[in-house]
Formats: structure tokens, sequence, C-alpha cells
């Protein structure tokens, strides 16, 4: 029986000074090679919880696991696992995107041959094939996105975390983002996203959780959760479960 992607079981997280838990008890699954959208209001825990999945933060107690393997202090241990696109810039601006994907490909392990075969197909794909001697702190938005992006993926790994992956982009550039994962994931990478775009999750995502205060209030296949609650869209779901009221 193949492993899931991500188990979660009996999770407890508290950030150091709080009174109280974030995630107290949390259960979750996420099978391999899904699609599976992450969505809550501010502060719901949304971005810790990936944090926690992909080893960033610590957990009091429970478990992860990712393809079967825990989630431990040694995030090494998992590193081959997962490819992380975080809501922040992960690169060094002073660098090219080829200098940063010769760097983060050899950082995960690749050989040389392999880091310039797979730095050149994805500049190809993700449109840095002109700018990819250039400094990244001289780019816009965009193409920052997508070299953040680029650094995610190397390494080909099974499983992909997004957080907030096309923020401030353009129009062109969020549709060529999306297009990309969607074809990743037709290849058998499992996706794990959040993002406030939810008319974008509703193109991506063929499984939702809805996370409110550290808890998981509705979970299911999207076309499902629409039906069940009368709804016509994610944005009036999300409404509908977790309420008008403005968040911090």
């Amino acid at each position: 029986m193949n492993s899931p992607a991500v188990h979660i079981e009996n999770l407890r997280f508290q950030y150091p000074g709080n009174n109280f838990m974030l995630f107290n008890g949390l259960q979750l699954e996420i099978a391999a090679g899904s699609s599976f959208g992450l969505f809550g209001p501010n502060g719901a825990g949304k971005t810790t919880l990936m944090s926690l999945m992909t080893g960033i933060i610590p957990f009091q107690s429970g478990t992860i696991s990712l393809l079967g393997s825990p989630v431990t202090r040694n995030r090494k241990s998992i590193s081959d696992h997962f490819g992380l696109v975080p809501q922040d810039f992960s690169f060094y601006g002073e660098l090219s995107p080829l200098e940063n994907l010769e760097f983060f490909g050899a950082w995960s392990g690749l050989r040389k041959k392999e880091i310039n075969l797979r730095s050149e197909e994805l500049l190809g794909i993700l449109g840095l094939e002109e700018v990819k001697d250039k400094p990244v702190n001289r780019f816009s938005g965009g193409m920052k996105r997508r070299v953040n992006l680029a650094i995610g993926v190397i390494h080909h790994p099974p499983i992909l975390f997004l957080d907030e992956p096309t923020v401030g982009v353009d129009v062109q550039t969020r549709h060529a983002i999306i297009a990309y994962l969607k074809n990743l994931n037709h290849q058998g990478t499992t996706l794990v996203y959040t993002s406030h775009q939810l008319s974008e999750a509703e193109q991506l995502c063929d499984e939702v959780a809805l996370i409110d205060e550290g808890r998981i209030i509705a979970r299911e296949r999207l076309s499902h959760l629409l039906s069940t609650h009368r709804q016509d869209g994610l944005e009036g779901l999300f409404l509908h479960l977790t309420g008008k009221a403005f968040r911090d």
C-alpha cells in the first residue's frame, strides 16, 4: 500500500510565550498525487502548518510524516521528499536566476550535469531564458515569483508546498504559474497549496481543507463542499464557514 504524501496525527503546537495551543490534536492526511488546498482567515494557522510539515518549525507532540518518513529536527532526512515555494522570496538577489539554480541544485544534492539540464529546462518553461544572467534583485515581482518557483522544483520533489505562490503578480504570470503547477500535478507531483486567491484555487485544487483557529472545520472534494453548503464558489464557501467579520 502506498504511503500518503502527508500524514499528521495528534499534532500539538504552541508558539513560545503564547498561552494557547494553536494546534491541539490536529489530524490530516493528504493522498499522494493530489492537489490539496489549505485555506482560512489570516492567523488561522495555514503558514504555520506548512512550516511544521516541512520541518522549519519543531512541534511539541504528535507525528508528521512525508511519504512515510517522519518529520524530525533533522530536516535533511526528508529534504528529498519535498520542495517549498514560500510566500517570502527565498533566493539570493545579487545572483542571477542561473546562479541561484546552480546553488540550490547543488544544495539539494544534484550532480552538475543534472543541474545544468534542469536549469535550462526550468528557465525555458518559466520564461527566464533572456534574463538568466541578470541579478534577480532587478526583476519585477512576477519574475521573482518565477525564480522562487524554479528553485522550489529544481530537484524534482514528489511533494511541492506552495504558500501564496502568485501573490503580487500580473494576470499573465499567474496564468503561466498555475498552468505549470497543473502540469506538475498531472505528472504525479503532490501539491499542497495555500493562497488568498480563491478563484485561482478553484482552478488548481481538487480537494480542500478550511482551517480556522487551528482547527480543520471542513475537508472534502471541492465540488462536494460547494454542493453540501449550497455555494457556487470557494469564496462564498469560505465566508459561509468562517464568517464575514474582520480578521487581523
